[in-house]
């Protein structure tokens, strides 16, 4: 009895960490004093994150992706970091297809995108570079790498930015190129936006008034788990007759915090992650 208890709570705990949310690098925000003359640049893709750890596909929280066997059967034996991204201004179709428990025929229309291999040893190119030969012995369609630009100076930057957001991108990422690569939070990788994006969970809603009467006059999230205020602007009529359901994730966009650490002008941009 206590051995198959014990093999049933070390069996808990394999899976456990076998789920465990992956180690990666994540984006800082760019500051305009930063020198980022000779850095790499590439536009943010609004899709979904996917690391691929050789053998498996999973989410940024560590939730396995149900990618077809054609998708991933041919993806390389070592780690990807990337987007699932079916074009700009399309995340929500993308979440779609890539978020439900079984394949689904939407998987022909994306394409995994990496800006990372990590593990790889050198420079962001060098790791690049380890894709980059075995996408050419073995040529996926659906398998790109993210082009990557080298940033001369701020003037260069600010005009990829306004041609990226003038086609409906989201922003561009900034890499330094000679750094080796890192997990958690890093300075060598940073998001550049002309309006700052969060999430926020829906924790209720605030009945409309006038025209809004009878229908959601603004969500009720949180932040933080400490922070709660309401969202009203950015919501069309179909999403205050059917707003996002309480427990959902969404992004809404911001300039700068109150004295109270609350995002100001908060405008609702769409639904993340659904509960």
């Amino acid at each position: 009895m206590k051995r198959n208890l014990l093999a049933g709570l070390l069996c808990i705990i394999s899976l456990s960490i076998q789920a465990g949310v992956p180690d990666l690098i994540l984006l800082t925000r760019y500051q305009t004093d930063m020198d980022i003359n000779g850095w790499l640049m590439s536009e943010k893709l609004d899709g979904v994150r996917a690391y691929w750890d050789g053998r498996q596909l999973y989410s940024r929280k560590g939730n396995k992706l149900a990618a077809p066997n054609w998708f991933t059967d041919k993806l390389p034996p070592f780690e990807l970091d990337g987007e699932l991204w079916l074009q700009r201004g399309r995340f929500q179709q993308t979440l779609s297809i890539v978020s439900r428990d079984q394949p689904n025929a939407g998987w022909n229309d994306i394409s995994y995108n990496i800006f990372e291999v990590p593990n790889a040893r050198g420079g962001l190119v060098q790791r690049l570079d380890k894709l980059r030969v075995y996408l050419n012995a073995n040529p996926l369609k659906y398998l790109q790498i993210i082009p990557q630009l080298i940033c001369k100076d701020k003037a260069q930057l600010n005009e990829q930015l306004a041609r990226v957001e003038q086609k409906g991108g989201e922003g561009l990422v900034l890499r330094n190129p000679v750094s080796q690569y890192e997990t958690g939070r890093s300075p060598n990788a940073l998001k550049v936006k002309s309006v700052d994006d969060m999430e926020a969970i829906v924790i209720g809603y605030k009945p409309g008034k006038g025209k809004y009467l009878g229908k959601v006059g603004a969500l009720w999230v949180e932040i933080n788990n400490d922070k709660s205020f309401y969202i009203g602007t950015g919501l069309t009529d179909q999403e205050r007759s059917s707003p996002p359901p309480i427990g959902s994730e969404i992004t809404f966009k911001y300039r700068g915090f109150t004295n109270n650490g609350i995002p100001r002008f908060a405008s609702f941009m769409r639904v993340r992650k659904l509960p």
